[in-house]
């Protein structure tokens, strides 16, 4: 499929796009006509369009269509999963949803009610999400017949250029058809010509190659810090003729870091972090957080009464205990627990720090002889935890996430590796919570909050949070 036949598709997908937009449109209005004054099709079809309405109408088409070209929804996809896909694609029909919002507040068109809003936004997403899904598995298929295709030169022989070409050899479906290699004599060029692949050119072959070859993209492989002025050379001459350039992201090698491409003030930057960067999954677990933590409190309120009133009246001093503790990105705040220990309890510590019973820099005692009597079945059952739901709702933490540690115990750290827990926000529970808790060494403590970051979902926030529940009731680990 040449590139007229790809402007022809990107065309007609913008011609489905509106169409679609103007059929949900009119199945939400229908619907909503239908269920609040429960006209008949007939009537429906036979209800008086004004001139002012189609004009605003086709506005709104208009502003529609440029909504999906800022979601990026027309640029070439072939390398997106699936889920960035539907990300996309609910992005652009919520933004269509709230362009509808604000037209309907400016000319005061009444039909525009919640439920009409909720309708076209269900439907628009679902037939948008449906007939993406439709033309991407089409797409693969025509791939995989060799149509479609783009051509690609790799620049760089060493083993990261080779393992790139096999995975594009290993996924037809990406529809990449691989010209070869560029590069100059160097002491790994024999074991590169083992791997069965060829050398389209050498370096200084290459603007000749682009004048003479199809070639929609050139991906870098050469190492930067030695071959940095050779990748510019080739980047810049790529920019002559037009032609898309890759780049490795991840130039210094870290292996648990991602990297991803922004902007700051129109310059382009590549950022490397760990853990996920996805903004939308990241604001429903805020949101979750926020919902999670006022509905406990609200419905605990009774037992934090009683809680409350059990400290008091049993020892001497506050009801709560105050500590700083270190958060998301080594931010410091104050964490609410019940007291479960006599008034003057941090000030004992250093007189009982031969007794700790637990492995690095982390002080616990399990008959720790501070701990009150109320303290004790607190601390069993975790009760002596809920106070922290207030820290939830300042922000300070999430209901998931590594435990928040006193700064004494960071400042005991060993180890920079064991400092990346703290790139998200703590939490009440954790890995580290259902586990064992006290029962597991530090190391593997910290191994297992790493680990939580690596593999972060909603779905592993779920599942921490429903063994929790058990984990408390057996009180493993407590201490």
């Amino acid at each position: 499929m040449g590139v007229v036949n790809r402007r022809l598709l990107r065309a007609c997908l913008k011609v489905h796009d509106l169409a679609l937009l103007a059929l949900c449109y009119g199945v939400a209005t229908f619907l909503a006509v239908q269920v609040a004054h429960r006209e008949s099709f007939a009537a429906f079809l036979s209800m008086r369009v004004k001139v002012s309405n189609c004009l605003i109408f086709a506005g709104m088409l208009l502003t529609w269509h440029l909504i999906f070209l800022m979601c990026g929804l027309y640029e070439s996809r072939r390398l997106a999963t699936r889920l960035q896909d539907m990300v996309a694609e609910l992005k652009a029909t919520a933004w269509a949803t709230i362009c509808l919002v604000l037209v309907a507040s400016g000319f005061t068109i009444r039909m525009a009610t919640p439920p009409f809003l909720v309708l076209f936004w269900g439907t628009s997403s679902l037939g948008l999400i449906g007939s993406r899904s439709a033309m991407r598995v089409f797409l693969k298929w025509v791939r995989r017949k060799g149509r479609n295709l783009r051509h690609l030169l790799i620049v760089g022989t060493n083993p990261r250029a080779v393992a790139f070409a096999r995975r594009i050899e290993a996924t037809p479906e990406w529809g990449y058809s691989n010209l070869g290699f560029v590069d100059q004599d160097w002491g790994g060029l024999e074991e590169f010509r083992k791997s069965g692949f060829s050398l389209a050119s050498d370096c200084n072959g290459l603007p000749e190659f682009l004048r003479n070859n199809v070639v929609d993209e050139v991906v870098i492989y050469l190492p930067l810090r030695s071959h940095y002025e050779d990748a510019a050379r080739v980047a810049s001459l790529c920019e002559q003729h037009g032609i898309i350039v890759r780049l490795e992201a991840n130039i210094f090698g870290l292996r648990p870091a991602r990297s991803y491409a922004g902007e700051i003030d129109n310059e382009h930057v590549v950022a490397t972090l760990t853990g996920r960067n996805n903004g939308v999954a990241l604001m429903v677990k805020r949101a979750l957080d926020i919902g999670g933590a006022f509905t406990l409190l609200v419905l605990l309120a009774p037992l934090l009464a009683l809680v409350a009133l059990l400290v008091k009246i049993t020892s001497e001093g506050p009801v709560f205990f105050r500590q700083e503790r270190v958060g998301l990105n080594k931010r410091r705040f104050r964490i609410f627990k019940f007291r479960t220990m006599v008034d003057g309890a941090e000030q004992m510590r250093d007189r009982l720090e031969r007794l700790n019973e637990v492995s690095g820099p982390v002080f616990k005692i399990r008959n720790d002889p501070r701990i009150t009597p109320i303290g004790t079945w607190l601390r069993r059952t975790s009760i002596d935890e809920l106070p922290q739901l207030l820290n939830v709702l300042r922000g300070d933490m999430s209901l998931v996430g590594p435990r928040p540690l006193p700064v004494r115990d960071y400042q005991g750290f060993g180890e920079d590796w064991q400092r990346r827990r703290f790139s998200v926000r703590p939490g009440i529970t954790c890995l580290w919570q259902v586990q064992g808790r006290s029962s597991i060494g530090f190391e593997q403590w910290m191994r297992l909050d790493l680990q939580y970051l690596d593999e972060w979902s909603l779905w592993l926030d779920f599942k921490i949070l429903a063994r929790t529940i058990p984990a408390v009731l057996k009180g493993s680990g407590a201490v």
